[in-house]
């Protein structure tokens, strides 16, 4: 044993170790609770979802239960929590959804979701400089009267969120956590002017009736709304690189889903309070994206109005950079089990970053913005190519994969333990998966169903079935490449979503 390989096994705990050569092992103790929280966090965008999500879904829907739609799908997620909680203490692994679901339903199945995940956390991403192209571009035209086309500063994102990924993780902690800090405080903000200033009708509970959640539109509601707690279950990609796994990872889940459940249920209600619940859906038709800003600058003038808008920009880059880790985690775990070529399974050896998977991330982000770019006919302040297409269609994709996935994973987990013959033990934890994959499927089905909905498309369009059946190719392409691998190397295929592990095993064996 070299000096380098007792140095980084030292460093890890026992049985948690993550070390198979210095190359190929993100560094362990980069992340403490703090910093696991805000990186996860950063990707749910919370003035984006302010913004943008909660409006929509007012003004599309007609739901004025939105406060209670985010409490129901707090309590969803956190039944999913509970196994994906439990399954992230006997399973470390930055693949996450992949390995959990290997680990529970055989590496076939681990592939197909590797390919999955891949596909929707990317689309999640890519998506997102669309709307942040065309918001800066919006503020070049407001304060510096100047022009320019959207693609234009996506690019520069894609470069600054390319060189940001490199870097040391506690580093793009640190900046996702003043960027999002600063964001929560500006709704807060906001939520205290609205709950001080209410509309005609008072500080009025309506929101929070079950009544206001009947109608044609619930399912649908719940498609927008699930897509506002993607990152949550983002913390096991991260579980290599914190020093007590076990104990931080689900910590900072629950802290995550149950956080973000209270938050946006109060802005929520914050918006309804300051229109009135009664006229919440008339002006959310009304001004669209622009509700929370004309309700911030009634109550708080243009000034602070003006730092939304900034707030909101860097809350979407936050978001672009919380993802692109992710989907570099997830490259450099199929790297190292054989999924991609193996050069994505190394580390830079100055930050410890996963190198290759995120310059792989960086170049899709590059090629799909250019493609749109190059496609996009419509002049500077045209929102069709930007935010119609680009972040609809990739948004929409994405939390159609994440769905998917985290209802496997449910499933994963149950039979995970029962075939461990931990059943017993584990029942309460098992009737909770089973209940949120139960959940899960049903939010899947109407996200499946009312995809002309999701995306303002014709009825019949053939991206109704175009875009979702992307989730549907990359499951197939990992299960077909999966099955290759087992004629061609069973070994490597009997590693998928065992991670370290199958190495620490091979170390000893020789």
């Amino acid at each position: 044993m070299t000096t380098s390989d007792r140095t980084a096994e030292s460093t890890a705990e026992p049985g948690i170790s993550t070390f198979i050569g210095e190359e190929s092992a993100l560094r362990a103790g980069r992340l403490g609770t703090a910093g696991l929280l805000l990186s996860v966090l950063a990707a749910t965008g919370p003035l984006m979802v302010v913004a943008g999500v909660m409006p929509t879904t007012f003004a599309v829907m007609g739901v004025v239960g939105m406060p209670l739609l985010f409490l129901i799908l707090g309590v969803v997620l956190t039944l999913f929590s509970v196994g994906y909680a439990e399954m992230s203490r006997h399973v470390h692994n930055a693949g996450a959804f992949y390995a959990y679901i290997a680990r529970g339903l055989g590496p076939t199945a681990g592939a197909a979701a590797a390919l999955v995940a891949l596909v929707a956390y990317s689309a999640l991403q890519v998506g997102i400089y669309g709307m942040f192209g065309f918001e800066v571009s919006g503020l070049a035209q407001q304060f510096l009267d100047l022009e320019i086309a959207w693609w234009i500063p996506a690019l520069l994102a894609v470069v600054a969120v390319a060189v940001l990924g490199l870097l040391k993780i506690d580093v793009n902690a640190k900046v996702l956590g003043v960027l999002l800090l600063v964001e929560v405080a500006v709704v807060v903000v906001f939520d205290i002017a609205a709950i001080s200033d209410p509309g005609s009708q008072g500080l009025s509970l309506d929101a929070f009736d079950p009544g206001t959640l009947s109608g044609v539109g619930l399912g649908t509601a719940l498609c927008f709304c699930i897509a506002a707690f993607t990152g949550f279950e983002q913390a096991p990609v991260y579980a290599e690189e914190t020093s007590r796994p076990h104990i931080l990872v689900p910590r900072v889940m629950f802290l995550a889903v149950g956080g973000v459940a209270l938050f946006f249920a109060f802005s929520a209600w914050a918006l309804t309070v300051a229109t009135g619940p009664g006229a919440i859906v008339g002006e959310a038709r009304k001004q669209s994206a622009g509700l929370l800003f004309g309700l911030t600058e009634d109550r708080l003038g243009g000034t602070f109005t003006d730092v939304v808008h900034v707030l909101f920009v860097t809350g979407m880059f936050a978001a672009l950079l919380s993802f692109h880790n992710v989907v570099a985690r997830y490259a450099f775990a199929m790297g190292r089990e054989g999924l991609l070529p193996a050069r994505f399974g190394r580390t830079n050896s100055a930050s410890g970053a996963p190198g290759t998977g995120s310059v792989l991330q960086s170049v899709i982000s590059l090629v799909v913005v250019l493609v749109f770019a190059v496609t996009d006919s419509g002049p500077a302040g045209d929102p069709t190519a930007p935010v119609l297409r680009l972040f609809t269609w990739g948004g929409n994709v994405g939390a159609l994969g994440v769905i998917v996935l985290m209802a496997t994973a449910s499933l994963a987990v149950i039979v995970f333990f029962v075939r461990r013959g931990a059943a017993g033990a584990q029942i309460w934890r098992l009737l909770a998966s089973g209940l949120a994959a139960l959940a899960l499927l049903v939010i899947a089905g109407y996200t499946v169903k009312d995809f002309d909905v999701l995306l303002a498309s014709a009825p019949g369009s053939a991206l109704t079935w175009i875009l979702p059946g992307v989730i549907v190719l990359a499951a197939l392409a990992g299960v077909a490449y999966s099955l290759v691998l087992r004629a061609r190397n069973p070994q490597a295929h009997a590693r998928i979503g065992l991670g370290n592990e199958a190495f620490q095993l091979e170390k000893r064996a020789g």
